[in-house]
């Protein structure tokens, strides 16, 4: 991707020169053309800009105390900013945040990560992953329109069921 300052005209042709190497005289060699700038364009796929993603993670395992569940929750929560809504129950939780990625496999990945990788810092119980579920930015409001999927995230914060 080329970049350039925020408000300026994009470039069309070569506009920067420089002489060539061992010449003294005024020989002036292009250094950029428009079909360079052109080509790099084409490689660039609409998918490489990141989107948002909303995130349902679903963790569920043996029986642990309600007061140490909600506290690695909101240990969580104030690692991670990002996270809108996570209820929970002794034996279950649900996470719901959004997340920026490229596409699907990006934040599901990030996802599949997000409690094993905070489970010893934030002392979340050792619960297993039961589900997850990845949806875009658009699918979320067009459900939410026709009055069904997750509702949204409000009150935000650590609750219980």
């Amino acid at each position: 991707m080329r970049r350039a300052r925020p408000g300026a005209a994009p470039r069309v042709g070569g506009t920067h020169a420089r002489r060539a190497v061992g010449e003294d005289g005024p020989t002036l060699t292009s250094v950029g053309t428009g079909a360079d700038i052109a080509q790099t364009e084409e490689r660039e796929q609409p998918g490489d800009t990141p989107r948002l993603w909303h995130i349902t993670l679903s963790v569920s395992g043996a029986e642990a105390p309600l007061k140490e569940v909600r506290r690695g929750l909101e240990q969580l929560a104030h690692d991670h900013p990002f996270l809108l809504t996570s209820r929970y129950a002794g034996d279950h939780a649900e996470i719901r945040y959004w997340e920026e990625a490229r596409d699907l496999h990006d934040a599901a990945a990030v996802a599949l990560r997000l409690w094993g990788e905070h489970r010893s810092t934030a002392k979340l119980p050792p619960w297993e992953i039961v589900g997850l579920e990845v949806i875009d930015r658009e699918t979320y409001h067009l459900r939410l329109a026709e009055g069904y999927g997750p509702p949204p995230a409000a009150p935000v914060g650590v609750h219980p069921f």
